[in-house]
């Protein structure tokens, strides 16, 4: 009768454990972003580490410094951990490819954030729509000056979809409203080079009336020029709605920013890779909402 007993304790013991075992061993969520060296991405980490955290999912984050060979070297470490989703950020729309490709031969279903892929196979893209943002800043810009204005553009990283879609809904708008575009160059989404290329503008076009920076890291820099320039009637519009670029637009420093919700395309990933994994349908493009922000 002790000996039943006993069995029956370490059948329980060993019950208890196995549940216990089971309750920690959570399904891992990779995350490859682009860079963490810039706060918009920062949020869209944060927005999918809380609802990884909400819904009970491991998540993996790894930065691939704005360097698509590292971003290629972080899918390829990721493959031995062999995580259930892949939740990727582009360096670069073409060159992401290849790190998509690995995933699919892996079997691992990958969702697209912010930037989309031209290669590989994605089963959803979660993105602000940045066509109608492009011509939402230009179209503040014609309000604000006149048809007729004298705008520079800064321009995002080059073979980045977010750079070539906002450019193009820019573009949109200046035809529409035909104001003049004195010089547009990139920045690379970067408030240094934002600086340093605004000054160099600056120089050859000392007639600006405005500029429309595809971030807002670049019209923070293209501000700081503006100011050591003594220009302080250039008005100024960034894009992503950033802590720093909401709070120049309340300080009355930017004249607006295209808002978006990095956190909430993070926390929508996320979500999207929960329901994937349970085998529910999900859209193959998912938006997410923009709005102009000005004082």
């Amino acid at each position: 009768m002790k000996m039943k007993k006993l069995t029956m304790l370490v059948s329980a013991v060993a019950l208890s454990a196995t549940l216990s075992a089971n309750a920690l061993a959570k399904d891992t969520i990779a995350l490859v972003v682009s860079t963490l060296n810039n706060p918009f991405f920062v949020s869209m980490k944060d927005g999918a580490q809380q609802e990884a955290n909400k819904l009970g999912y491991k998540l993996v984050v790894l930065d691939s410094q704005n360097n698509p060979a590292k971003e290629l070297a972080n899918v390829q470490d990721l493959m031995v951990q062999n995580p259930k989703m892949l939740l990727i950020n582009p360096t670069d729309s073409d060159a992401v490819g290849n790190a998509i490709k690995m995933a699919n031969q892996a079997k691992i279903p990958v969702i697209t954030l912010d930037r989309v892929a031209t290669k590989g196979e994605v089963v959803s893209h979660i993105a602000s729509d940045n066509r109608v943002g492009g011509k939402m800043a230009g179209d503040f810009i014609a309000d604000k000056v006149g048809a007729d204005a004298k705008v520079i553009q800064l321009e995002g990283i080059a073979g980045t979809s977010a750079a070539r879609e906002r450019g193009e809904g820019f573009k949109q708008s200046q035809e529409q409203h035909k104001f003049k575009l004195l010089g547009s160059q990139p920045a690379d989404f970067d408030r240094t080079k934002g600086l340093n290329v605004m000054q160099n503008l600056l120089t050859a076009h000392p007639d600006v009336q405005a500029v429309f920076a595809q971030n807002d890291e670049m019209a923070l820099g293209a501000l700081r020029a503006l100011q050591t320039a003594g220009k302080s009637d250039v008005i100024v519009v960034g894009f992503d709605g950033t802590a720093d670029g909401v709070k120049a637009v309340e300080g009355g420093k930017l004249a607006a920013t295209v808002a978006q919700r990095p956190d909430q395309i993070g926390v929508i990933g996320v979500e999207t890779a929960d329901k994937v994994l349970k085998g529910e349908k999900v859209a193959t493009t998912i938006p997410v909402d923009l709005k102009l922000v000005t004082k």
